[in-house]
């Protein structure tokens, strides 16, 4: 069965990274997002593109635009060219990240939100071409409470407490950040909207089917929340996900630190492997019926049926992202 991983940043065409695409028929799109007010995301861009354009049958790509100038009266236009440049070029969406609203401020300090005025035009010239929207908004909800050893997120966020906002009261909660998401979808109804990471409702699938329910132009990826799922019953996910079979993707949020064709021989059987162990964990939890390990946890498989899989493996991406077809 053809599988997209609808959400990974892994720019490399080594021998053993097409072989293993190849044995498990995955075709990956690769995501750009712009991490900071320079220019260097374009490097990805421009590799994820050329990679898409020489194996359209494994590779495609997701596009970014540079985060707002707020001092810039051309800004809105600059950005609406890049992004007819990129999808004249192939991309099949375009994606804005965490830092807008946790990080992108104005001058007087006040935090910038993706709900701002200044993305609407951005985002209206989405919506008329047909183009997705993927939006990684807020991080998972542990970024906001104590540090608990034996939670999903605890390893992300001892190792990076720049992102862990428990001791910043100063910074936009996790309802703050969700309610600016939700305006988004409330003023651009047809604006295909594919939450990332469970759009930051991996806590608990009862919430995130409240927010589906109330928004039909919100789709949601499962990428970097496998765990979340599993500690979660396997009775109320597998009914969650059968309910909302069309509006789930799959991916996994792999990131590439070095690409495998430069390593030697030796550390890139150790990162193919790695990626092997990535998929054949995310199809046993989705696809077994009996206990499956996620990160050294034990759960219940889902065993979702075969009509399910495939949307949740491919036909999804498909839909919300029309120019994977």
């Amino acid at each position: 069965m053809p599988i997209i991983d609808a959400h990974i940043h892994y720019g490399d065409d080594a021998p053993e990274l097409l072989a293993l695409l190849a044995e498990f028929d995955i075709r990956l799109l690769n995501i750009c997002f712009a991490k900071d007010a320079t220019a260097a995301w374009h490097a990805d861009a421009e590799r994820y593109r050329s990679l898409a354009a020489d194996r359209p049958d494994r590779f495609a790509w997701c596009t970014s635009f540079d985060l707002p100038r707020l001092d810039d009266p051309g800004y809105v236009d600059a950005a609406i060219a890049g992004l007819e440049r990129d999808f004249a070029a192939g991309a099949v969406a375009c994606k804005v990240w965490k830092n807008i609203g946790m990080e992108v401020r104005f001058p007087d300090g006040r935090f910038f939100h993706v709900d701002d005025p200044l993305l609407a035009p951005i985002f209206d010239w989405l919506a008329e071409r047909g183009y997705p929207l993927l939006a990684h908004i807020a991080e998972p909800l542990d970024c906001w409470l104590p540090l608990r050893e034996g939670s999903p997120h605890y390893g992300y966020y001892s190792r990076n407490p720049e992102w862990h906002m428990y001791t910043r009261p100063d910074y936009p909660s996790h309802g703050e950040l969700m309610a600016a998401r939700n305006r988004v979808l409330e003023q651009h109804p047809s604006l295909r909207f594919i939450g990332a990471h469970f759009a930051s409702l991996e806590y608990d699938v009862d919430v995130l089917a409240e927010t589906l329910n109330h928004y039909p132009n919100l789709a949601v990826d499962i990428s970097a929340r496998l765990i979340d799922l599993a500690v979660q019953d396997s009775a109320k996910v597998r009914r969650f996900i059968t309910k909302y079979q069309d509006r789930i993707l799959f991916g996994t949020d792999v990131v590439m630190r070095t690409p495998p064709s430069s390593l030697a021989l030796t550390e890139r059987a150790q990162v193919i492997d790695a990626l092997r162990t990535v998929y054949t964990t995310h199809f046993a939890y989705f696809e077994s019926k009996g206990n499956v390990t996620v990160r050294e946890r034990t759960t219940e498989g889902l065993g979702l049926p075969q009509r399910v899989l495939d949307k949740l493996y491919r036909t999804n991406a498909e839909e919300w992202y029309p120019r994977l077809k």
